[in-house]
């Protein structure tokens, strides 16, 4: 993901006093990175639709893939699955112990923030703080995780795969290599 205006002035909340609606923020280094509110926007755009795909329940339908690019592969999946484990596996590599109770208590359990406060003892500014922390440090994964990133949730169920095709260079013969022995030789090998 490449943190530029065009990527993030949708994702950025209009009242957000340190990127003003613009959606990027100065570093103190000097280069320009996503703001905090579009983090957050990010990760609510994957939970929103990791909680598509978990309600639903009943398991997807296989889908085909065609990947194309260097060579043709086909291969199939379950779309919804695939991305509701992406998203609970990459959620537990990046927080901590702690952390990732106050996430499973709040966004897998359902739990509201009184009994979260009381389940893990913390005052509710505490649990708010710690709440924001998490939804930008997930939303920052998510969109800069490679090969494939949750984010945009669009592409990760795209149904096709590209990568660059390998094309072949024609070796340029120097100097040294212009007799006519070394030419035949070079046919033989392309032919």
């Amino acid at each position: 993901m490449q943190w530029n205006r065009s990527n993030t002035i949708g994702l950025a909340n209009a009242s957000c006093r340190v990127c003003h609606g613009g959606g990027l923020r100065t570093e103190r280094q000097g280069h320009e990175t996503a703001c905090n509110c579009v983090l957050r926007e990010i990760f609510r755009a994957c939970w929103n639709r990791f909680r598509e795909c978990v309600a639903l329940g009943v398991p997807s339908s296989v889908s085909f893939d065609i990947t194309s690019g260097c060579a043709v592969h086909r291969s199939y999946s379950r779309k919804r699955e695939e991305f509701a484990a992406d998203f609970i596996l990459v959620t537990q590599r990046t927080l901590n112990e702690e952390d990732y109770r106050l996430f499973r208590y709040f966004f897998l359990l359902g739990a509201d923030w009184k009994l979260c406060c009381k389940r893990l003892p913390m005052p509710r500014n505490h649990f708010f703080h710690n709440l924001y922390r998490i939804e930008q440090r997930l939303g920052r994964v998510f969109a800069e995780l490679e090969p494939y990133a949750l984010y945009p949730v669009a592409e990760y169920f795209a149904a096709r795969r590209h990568c660059e095709p390998v094309r072949a260079c024609i070796p340029i013969a120097t100097e040294a290599e212009s007799n006519h022995e070394s030419l035949i030789h070079w046919r033989k090998l392309v032919a």
